[in-house]
């Protein structure tokens, strides 16, 4: 199951020791419904491995403002705390799981 990021938790998952995969959404995106089962599937196949969770926008504003989300969905990448690689719209779900594995 994907994680519910905040912007209170987010730093405690980047400051760990696992990848962070961050899905950045609203309840009203159309697109963004359209890649959040691709994003539990996901969030399942690595749990363990790679942390994946979503972030909803309005919930989180500083975080949204702090990485620049203009557009969702947007897909943020992390390893060892930074940021790597970026997602920008719905993607195919293959798309996604290779930036995970580039990950690892």
């Amino acid at each position: 199951m994907a994680l519910a990021f905040t912007d209170d938790n987010l730093k405690d998952y980047l400051a760990g020791d696992k990848p962070v995969v961050v899905d950045f959404w609203a309840e009203w995106c159309g697109p963004c419904r359209v890649i959040a089962p691709m994003v539990e599937e996901l969030a399942k196949a690595y749990e363990g491995q790679v942390a994946i969770g979503k972030m909803d926008v309005e919930d989180c504003p500083n975080t949204t403002e702090e990485y620049g989300i203009i557009n969702i969905p947007t897909l943020l990448f992390f390893k060892g705390g930074q940021l790597v690689d970026k997602m920008v719209g719905a993607a195919q779900k293959a798309a996604i799981e290779d930036k995970i594995k580039a990950l690892l």
